[in-house]
């Protein structure tokens, strides 16, 4: 249900149990195939899969262009694991759990249930079935599936001159019609309401007259336009680490960028102060900056593996995914420098969220967000702004990526119409931390004025997924979800 991973031993078991499940067949995967194609019902059997013991597994199809549901067009498959709920008697109903842009649901629940979510989540799988769903383009369901790389060596999202801005622009056509021919029309569809409108399908096929929300970062985004698209069909949401897509992408990206740089401060800060910090008594900001100054003299060697050499903008562009969850990642990320200072920059090749695919979030980032930027003289202005506001990351944060990635992309965007305030959405728990590496606090306020009666429950720190850090975002969580009771405005999780 979430990017989450734990230290050592666990560490080692879990990227070793997705190392295996990801490159086995997945739980229900179908080719796209030419044949009449409404929603259907979901076919549902027991899970083989050892971590969803007891759990149920189901695959349902979908058109693959929702404008054309009917005869001759053509459909996908969605994978499901579905959790049932502990206290059937008093059962509330089904809870959906979903991450979206590249990001695999049911990868996430089997995280979850390997750290014992059950143990501690109260009435969350108390009282509701939940439902993992890979989107469309993702993981078990229908995958987008590319064969080359959004950035490989020899291409910078930060060119700094005609040559290589034209470099940039080319692979990242070549890259576009390379998954547009792999995959068909499925390439094209994998935008925000293509997915929603997958989900009030889920919804038929479960049998419930409302669905409860729970979503994480783009997920948040997702839950939004389906409750736009489908009023009354939610009971509750609960929105973890909301993002703002009201702006122009171009403030989105300086904003987003500010908050990374912010999270690498507050993360040296961290290494001043702890010893568990791998550059603790050394200037872990000066030791960062050297080390990206020396990849970009030469790229550093990744050990034995067969990656490629590390580039520093290779390396700012892994560090934001590490400064997300204080407690679990700083210290990998400090473990991280210290190696690549001595000759191995390995761990930034790991993206410290396993259930990730890089390809899977960008095609659909190329359809969801508005391409401003057209030209050199655009994207150095952009640069610009950027290193004023990140020096130390230098603006190499997922939403400028996506933004240069998205250059010469030969599909049209989609974006979602954001902003004006959603009829018929319940009021939803939003969950902020007061200091997060992807998204700006100011986040949650601006989803919640789009979801009438919403309330955001701040949390000091600089965490998402806060209903696995946070006894008491986690205690509002279930209140909410049992009652649809929300705490007053204003108030601050500590804990």
């Amino acid at each position: 249900m979430t990017r989450f991973r734990t230290r050592a031993g666990w560490t080692a078991v879990a990227l070793g149990v997705l190392a295996t499940t990801l490159a086995a067949p997945a739980l229900a995967r179908a080719e796209p195939e030419n044949r009449p194609a409404s929603a259907s019902g979901i076919d549902w059997h027991a899970c083989a899969d050892a971590d969803f013991k007891g759990m149920q597994c189901g695959s349902l199809r979908v058109p693959i262009d929702w404008s054309r549901p009917g005869s001759g067009s053509l459909s996908l498959s969605l994978s499901l694991v579905r959790r049932p709920a502990d206290d059937q008697a008093h059962r509330q109903g089904t809870l959906l759990l979903n991450d979206g842009a590249g990001g695999s649901s049911i990868e996430q629940l089997r995280l979850a249930m390997r750290s014992h979510l059950p143990q501690f989540a109260g009435d969350m799988t108390g009282k509701f079935d939940v439902v993992a769903v890979d989107p469309r383009g993702v993981g078990h369901s229908t995958p987008i599936v590319c064969g080359e790389e959004p950035g490989p060596a020899g291409i910078s999202h930060f060119p700094q001159d005609k040559a290589a801005f034209d470099a940039l622009v080319s692979h990242n056509r070549a890259f576009a019609e390379d998954c547009l021919r792999r995959n068909g029309p499925l390439a094209a569809h994998v935008d925000l309401t293509s997915t929603a409108r997958d989900f009030e399908a889920v919804r038929t096929g479960l049998g419930e007259r409302q669905l409860n929300w729970y979503g994480i970062h783009y997920s948040t985004l997702l839950g939004r336009t389906y409750a736009d698209l489908y009023p009354g069909r939610l009971r509750t949401m609960v929105l973890d680490t909301a993002l703002d897509d009201t702006g122009s992408p171009l403030r989105r990206t300086v904003e987003e960028a500010a908050t990374a740089e912010t999270a690498f401060n507050r993360f040296t800060a961290w290494c001043a102060a702890s010893e568990d910090c791998a550059l603790h008594g050394k200037d872990a900001a000066a030791e960062y900056d050297a080390l990206v100054a020396r990849a970009d003299r030469e790229p550093i060697r990744t050990g034995g593996t067969a990656h490629r050499p590390l580039t520093g903008e290779d390396i700012r562009e892994a560090t934001q995914d590490y400064l997300t969850m204080s407690g679990l990642f700083w210290p990998e990320l400090a473990k991280a420098v210290a190696l690549a200072q001595q000759g191995d920059a390995v761990d930034f090749t790991r993206d410290p969220d396993n259930t990730l695919d890089p390809v899977q979030v960008q095609v659909p980032a190329c359809l969801d967000n508005a391409r401003p930027v057209r030209t050199l003289a655009q994207l150095t202005d952009l640069r610009k702004e950027l290193v004023r506001v990140s020096p130390h990351l230098g603006g190499a944060v997922r939403s400028y990526k996506a933004l240069a990635g998205c250059l010469g992309w030969p599909e049209p965007a989609v974006p979602v119409k954001a902003g004006a305030r959603v009829t018929g959405a319940p009021p939803a728990l939003i969950l902020q931390s007061t200091h997060q590496a992807l998204a700006p606090y100011q986040a949650g306020p601006a989803m919640a004025a789009q979801l009438p009666g919403s309330v955001v429950l701040a949390r000091e720190g600089d965490d998402y997924s806060m209903f696995l850090v946070s006894r008491c975002a986690r205690e509002a969580t279930n209140r909410y979800l049992t009652t649809r009771a929300l705490p007053a405005p204003g108030t601050t999780c500590t804990n």
